[in-house]
């Protein structure tokens, strides 16, 4: 289509100059001295378009002449550019392939061809990724004197840097590293030197929750967790396993009851209302020597035992046997109910009978214990307790052979 409206412009071209040109008689004259020449007029145009064209053609010889150092320095600049991309892209993939070593040296010829070039050295974050791939490179090798070396570099770059990325990519990865070498406080450090809106990022809360379990914060890690969860960086099924772990950790820290009293206290309502929680909390709670605080925690639990499942019902009951000491007739009436709904698991059963015991309610208890006693899938510990209290019964009652072989599969449990 292109070629056609050529054509057709031409033979326009043609006609005007046939129908101008064709019957144009005029002259031109030119005298120099005695001389006179004397020249058509269309033989005139035709060489004043043809003296313009070529002096346009002149000129742009000569500009070209005079600019052709400036397009070989210009295509010496893009070639070395393009030679130092090829070799940091190469890195790069060579870093992703796990040859690391090689990677590195690629990172070293990509920087190397560029400060060999004035202008390629304005590109300071073309040297900071560079440098952040050679340090990635020598952290995979286990040289850390190099990485700390190059990652020094890549902050010291910073500042002329346009592009933020780069720079928060490098402090990520630091605090990263960090984590990987088992230095918490760096790895918090580097961390809370991030800028607000980076330290929010997923990524940076998932490196700050690793930081505070290795370094052994679990309150901190347990408001990391939330903000997690908050973000959507942790699965649902994966968040209450994670809580109820750091819940724990959180727990076991805790030296005296006024310590494990404001952990307690510092959870949210949603961790407290976790039976598994709340039993590791009164267990721990009743070892430190305050069972009444641990029953206080369970009460709440054991009145509506009827709303969780069998393996939280298990420590439910395993957590008010560690704080049974102590036990009022006001556990009578939760107690009785639960062994009405659930008396058939064992668990309930040694609970409720080893309370049963200790408020000296012989016969309610004997029939309970028993049957913990003898289920083989109770915990061992719970059975040999169930046992002892068996024995104790027996003595109450002045039957020793019975309490005698009490005692005696009480010992069989323990070895």
């Amino acid at each position: 289509m292109r070629v056609v409206i050529w054509f057709v412009l031409l033979f326009v071209v043609a006609v005007i100059c046939a129908t101008t040109l064709g019957a144009n008689d005029g002259m031109v004259s030119f005298f120099w001295k005695v001389h006179r020449v004397d020249l058509s007029m269309n033989f005139f145009l035709l060489l004043v378009i043809e003296s313009c064209f070529l002096l346009v053609v002149v000129m742009q010889g000569i500009r070209s002449l005079v600019g052709l150092p400036k397009r070989a320095r210009d295509w010496r600049a893009v070639r070395k550019d393009r030679q130092a991309q090829a070799s940091l892209r190469e890195s790069l993939a060579h870093y992703f392939g796990g040859r690391y070593s090689r990677s590195e040296k690629l990172a070293q010829r990509a920087l190397a061809i560029q400060s060999a070039s004035e202008v390629l050295t304005q590109d300071s974050e073309f040297t900071a990724l560079a440098h952040l791939l050679g340090a990635a490179s020598a952290h995979r090798l286990q040289d850390r004197e190099g990485r700390d070396a190059q990652l020094a570099q890549v902050l010291a770059l910073s500042p002329r840097s346009a592009n933020r990325a780069v720079d928060e990519g490098a402090r990520l990865l630091s605090a990263e590293w960090a984590l990987d070498d088992r230095d918490a406080p760096r790895a918090l450090a580097l961390l809370a030197d991030l800028p607000p809106g980076v330290a929010r990022r997923t990524h940076a809360l998932r490196l700050k929750l690793q930081a505070t379990r290795l370094g052994r914060q679990p309150q901190e890690a347990l408001k990391t967790a939330r903000l997690l969860i908050k973000h959507q960086g942790i699965s649902a099924v994966a968040a209450a396993g994670l809580m109820r772990s750091l819940a724990f950790e959180s727990l076991d820290a805790s030296r005296d009851v006024d310590q494990l009293q404001k952990v307690w206290m510092q959870f949210d309502p949603a961790d407290r209302r976790d039976p598994f929680v709340a039993a590791r909390a009164a267990t721990k709670v009743a070892q430190l020597g305050a069972p009444e605080h641990a029953r206080g925690w369970l009460r709440p639990f054991w009145d509506q035992m009827d709303d969780f499942s069998a393996d939280e019902r298990v420590v439910l009951s395993s957590s008010l046997v560690a704080a049974m000491n102590g036990i009022g007739v006001e556990w009578l009436p939760r107690l009785e109910a639960a062994v009405q709904s659930f008396g058939r698991e064992s668990a309930v059963a040694h609970a409720v009978g080893t309370a049963m015991a200790q408020l000296k309610l012989w016969g309610k208890a004997q029939p309970l214990l028993a049957q913990a006693a003898q289920d083989e899938a109770v915990d061992v510990r719970a059975r040999r307790q169930a046992w002892l209290s068996l024995a104790r019964i027996a003595e109450q009652d002045e039957q020793m052979a019975r309490a005698i072989e009490c005692y005696r599969f009480a010992a069989v449990l323990h070895g």
